[in-house]
């Protein structure tokens, strides 16, 4: 595989070709020259794009896809294609299959599924047997298997001592542990932000007091056990806010927040469309606004799609019995770059792979091809056609976005929309 890539504005503050224009020559995988008008060699393809844009690859926190035992929500072939065209050259797997990923011999699986992909598949472990939250999972087992980081994605450890004790083994390994936070007992049958909106549509509602209590308990767990702790997806002004001083006393943690929570609110509900029935809820927007601030000041780490299809069957019924989740690889760019600086954005969507210890690069001659390329500018209304997932639950759909995702290049491959 050779070719070059034709005026190419390099988006990668570590690199001496940030926000220059440059055609980029790559072979058998690296980067072998950078500079413009660059002679094309025999056997070498052109690539010329509206308006290219390249930034190392970009990296992806939290992605279901289903298989095993979910295919007819997603496959790992088609997810990781659609990951691929949506700019993703690299994502992390969240355990929530059937059977849950929860052993060795479920990591090295959904890692041989994998194998042939241009979009790396990181899998992130069970904490806990079958995501029960009640005995821990093989950690050192699953570490050893491929592994980045330890968590029950979108389930909260009611038992304090377990995680205390998750996060004391996995010291020993420099594991990750990731604790999403919602106190269930507060959040009860709760299926929607409690405030005006719920109010006046007559849904049970999920107080913000859910997420930060149960945020307040992990951290002074993470303080009194050392060690490292993640938690995904927060939604709140005050989760910021706790965040923070937890970073100013030096604790490892870090965070995330979905793209749909810096760009929606709860005003979303307004038809009951299941589309945006997510976990957490979405917010106001005080909250919103507190989570870009939070991304924008560096409190936030990482953006990730958290990216969940669920098959219509689980979608087209009554709120209250819906399932959360939707999906967000395909809309998570043009969404993001209508609220945030293009820098910003891909700060955000590649700061993941330093803090789940996976390699990095940057553009430079003689480093590996791990590039997205990209459009910033333009805008398209997002429709169905613009869905490459089996399943179609975005609450994205009818919204305009800003810019594209072109594709990919990486593990000596080529991949376009």
């Amino acid at each position: 595989m050779k070719f070059i890539l034709r005026e190419a504005t390099i988006i990668d503050t570590q690199s001496p070709f940030h926000n220059k224009t440059v055609d980029i020559l790559i072979a058998d995988g690296f980067i072998k020259k950078i500079g413009p008008k660059l002679a094309k060699p025999e056997n070498c393809d052109e690539i010329k794009l509206e308006n290219l844009h390249v930034s190392t690859g970009w990296f992806d926190s939290s992605v279901s896809l289903g298989e095993p035992g979910y295919e007819e929500r997603e496959t790992i072939a088609n997810g990781l294609q659609v990951a691929a065209k949506s700019g993703f050259t690299a994502i992390a797997l969240q355990p929530n299959s059937f059977p849950v990923i929860d052993n060795q011999s479920q990591i090295l699986f959904v890692k041989s599924k994998a194998r042939q992909s241009a979009t790396e598949l990181f899998p992130i472990g069970a904490l806990t047997k079958e995501s029960k939250g009640e005995d821990m999972a093989e950690l050192f087992d699953m570490k050893n298997a491929g592994a980045i980081a330890f968590g029950d994605y979108n389930k909260s450890i009611a038992n304090a001592n377990l995680l205390k004790i998750a996060l004391q083994y996995v010291h020993d390994f420099d594991g990750l542990v990731i604790a999403y936070s919602q106190d269930e007992k507060i959040k009860g049958n709760g299926v929607a932000n409690e405030g005006i909106v719920s109010t006046r549509l007559g849904l049970k509602g999920i107080p913000n007091l859910a997420e930060e209590l149960q945020i307040a308990r992990n951290l002074f767990l993470l303080e009194y056990t050392g060690g490292k702790l993640h938690i995904p997806t927060i939604s709140t002004a005050k989760s910021v806010q706790l965040l923070r001083e937890a970073k100013a006393k030096g604790l490892a943690v870090s965070c995330s927040v979905s793209v749909h929570h810096l760009v929606m609110t709860d005003e979303k509900l307004e038809e009951f469309d299941t589309r945006y029935k997510v976990s957490p809820p979405l917010r106001n927007d005080t909250d919103r606004k507190a989570l870009l601030q939070g991304v924008l000041n560096g409190t936030i780490d990482m953006i990730t799609s958290d990216h969940n299809p669920i098959d219509i069957e689980y979608k087209k019924m009554e709120f209250d019995a819906a399932k959360n989740g939707t999906i967000g690889l395909e809309s998570a760019f043009g969404a993001l770059m209508s609220v945030l600086p293009l820098e910003t954005v891909i700060a955000k969507l590649t700061a993941g792979r330093n803090l789940f210890g996976i390699a990095t690069t940057v553009i430079d001659e003689g480093q590996k091809a791990n590039l997205t390329l990209f459009n910033p500018e333009g805008e398209k209304i997002f429709t169905k056609d613009s869905i490459g997932s089996k399943s179609k639950n975005s609450a994205f759909l009818g919204m305009p976005l800003k810019g594209k995702a072109y594709g990919i290049i990486n593990q000596e491959q080529l991949i376009l929309v």
